[in-house]
């Protein structure tokens, strides 16, 4: 858990899960399993039990602690649908993000089909909350697309796509209910390469199709080296209400 964050799309994370298990190949060469592991061990240390998956309901109040608004990356170090994580801990995790109303909640899941089951139930509210955003990863056609329609099949008011690692070509997306895209290369040892015309094509259908496209990194393992530029430009588009929304949260303290 961060109040800062160097992930370029969101401001901080906050991780009331910790640890995860691969079940796809975006999650070949995971970051956070990558990072986890080094502490494995380590008395005291958030990661002493590594990349183990493990509640922390210590953690589940920080964000009604932080009074400035943010854009919050939730488990960044995890997955909140993870099938281990009861649907009660999942509840009480939403009820904290409807409390927090000031601040923006950024969800990401590549268990789109539990997301999805829950929204409609349990977390109705939450699915109608515009300052939670709901977001599935998508990095290919056999596993990343059927979360795409699994999502826009959600009753999810706010739907987003991290497109990372963007493994290989998409082909052609119909983007219909998504409020923003977001694409990246994998990064880090071992990483895959991501070509040129694999992004340009989801630009091209972001624009299309009037979606905002936020593209965060070439990647590679040198990835301040290839930086973020696609054809000389930063493509850093929010979700059009993003303004507002921040805005109106900033309010709530004034």
């Amino acid at each position: 858990m961060s109040q800062t964050s160097t992930i370029e799309w969101t401001d901080a994370t906050w991780n009331p899960v910790r640890g995860c298990t691969k079940i796809s190949p975006g999650c070949k060469n995971c970051y956070a399993e990558r990072f986890a592991e080094r502490f494995r061990g380590v008395p005291g240390h958030p990661f002493e039990f590594g990349f183990d998956l493990r509640l922390v309901p210590d953690k589940l109040q920080a964000p009604l602690r932080w009074k400035s608004s943010k854009r919050i990356f939730v488990n960044s170090m995890s997955d909140l649908f993870h099938e281990q994580v009861p649907d009660e801990y999942v509840s009480q995790v939403v009820d904290v993000m409807l409390e927090a109303e000031w601040h923006v909640f950024q969800v990401l899941t590549k268990r789109a089909t539990r997301m999805t089951s829950l929204l409609s139930q349990q977390l109705s509210e939450g699915a109608r909350a515009k300052h939670i955003w709901w977001g599935v990863s998508v990095e290919d056609r056999k596993y990343g697309l059927p979360r795409l329609k699994e999502l826009q099949a959600s009753d999810a008011s706010v739907r987003f796509l991290s497109i990372e690692p963007l493994l290989e070509d998409l082909g052609d997306l119909d983007l219909t209910g998504i409020g923003w895209v977001i694409v990246g290369g994998e990064s880090g040892p071992r990483s895959r390469v991501m070509e040129e015309r694999w992004v340009d094509k989801i630009f091209a259908q972001c624009a299309e199709q009037d979606v905002p496209f936020f593209f965060k990194q070439w990647g590679g393992t040198r990835k301040k080296r290839t930086g973020r530029l696609l054809h000389g430009k930063t493509h850093d588009a929010m979700p059009r209400f993003v303004e507002t929304d921040i805005a109106h949260a900033s309010a709530h303290f004034a």
